[in-house]
């Protein structure tokens, strides 16, 4: 009898013993996936940026500031790095990032993207600053998806809207010069996508590229001797040398619609932007759900900035007697 008592006491021990362990032992950090999250765990985050200019830098700070956020700033090490525009250097850095066995690669920038993906298929990358995913990668069947070690985030703002903006502001012009680098293939993406918006408004379109920044003064001169308006899509090349630009476009009075803020404070008149902060908030919030809550990255959907606004600059528009309707937004200028 006493055996008997004492079987039965241990049935119910083990019994009680199941749903503890179900409601416990997963750990409190697992996410949808089930992957168990480290309190301990110190994560380690190469980023490296492809050159340095405001969009990408304002990047990069909300990348930063949402993980340092998110995990607490000692629970994050950032190795940031620099390649100053040069695609050798990128791959360089992200094959140090390699050999460091970093968790997670921050990739801002198209060619920094490009790097990442070419030397690892097995570290986390996110991309930021980078407008169309398929066209950087070559991925000829696009789903949103890469399917890969590879998602983030575009900087790409609507261009049939973008079409429009130009057309608000330049109804009666004929015809627009699209200025862009060559080796760029997102920027190439974009002359492609808005040049038949904006010859649907009846504009007469042609394209004007750069390789390097050696012969963007060359360049921008033949674009301002041949349009009545120039549009600069979200170009690394071009946001780093808009002083260039300027000193050339505005003293003949060509005025210059661009694809980002950054640009358009350093050359242009408006622009339909978004905030690179906000995108680099939005990074850092999917670097958060793979390395904690066990996201699938293979999986993980390109997000898009939240919101976009119409800015101008007030300086340059008096400068050029360019009058912007209600409903823009002053850009801050010093």
């Amino acid at each position: 009898m006493k055996t008997g008592k004492k079987i039965l006491a241990l049935a119910l021990s083990a019994a009680m013993a199941i749903p503890m362990c179900l409601a416990g032992c997963s750990g409190s950090g697992s996410g949808e996936s089930g992957k168990t999250a480290d309190a301990n765990k110190v994560y380690k985050i190469g980023i490296c940026q492809q050159m340095q200019h405001d969009a990408l830098d304002a990047a990069t700070k909300g990348f930063k500031d949402t993980l340092i956020e998110k995990l607490g700033e000692d629970k994050v090490e950032f190795d940031d790095q620099n390649a100053q525009g040069d695609s050798a250097t990128c791959t360089t850095i992200c094959n140090q990032f390699v050999s460091s066995n970093v968790d997670l690669i921050l990739a801002n920038g198209t060619s920094s993207l490009q790097a990442a993906y070419t030397v690892t298929p097995d570290i986390p990358i996110l991309g930021t600053s980078v407008t169309h995913y398929g066209t950087a990668l070559d991925i000829k069947d696009w789903k949103g998806y890469t399917e890969t070690n590879v998602s983030g985030t575009s900087d790409l703002a609507p261009l049939d809207e973008q079409a429009k903006l130009l057309h608000d502001l330049f109804p009666d012009k004929k015809t627009v010069g699209i200025l862009y680098c060559s080796a760029e293939a997102n920027s190439k993406y974009q002359y492609d996508t808005i040049k038949p918006y904006l010859e649907d408004y009846g504009y007469t379109v042609k394209e004007y590229t750069f390789s390097d920044s050696n012969d963007v003064a060359a360049v921008t001169t033949t674009a301002c001797n041949e349009s009545d308006v120039i549009y600069i899509p979200t170009d690394n090349i071009a946001a780093s040398n808009t002083g260039v630009i300027n000193n050339i476009a505005e003293p003949k009075k060509i005025p210059i619609v661009a694809g980002e803020e950054g640009i358009c404070k350093g050359c242009g008149v408006a622009t339909l932007s978004i905030s690179y902060y906000e995108l680099g908030q939005k990074t850092g919030e999917m670097a958060y759900d793979i390395l904690v809550n066990g996201e699938d990255i293979t999986k993980m959907e390109i997000e898009f900035a939240p919101t976009v606004t119409k800015k101008y600059s007030e300086s340059r528009c008096k400068a050029l007697g360019v009058e912007i309707p209600d409903g823009f937004e002053k850009i801050a200028e010093e």
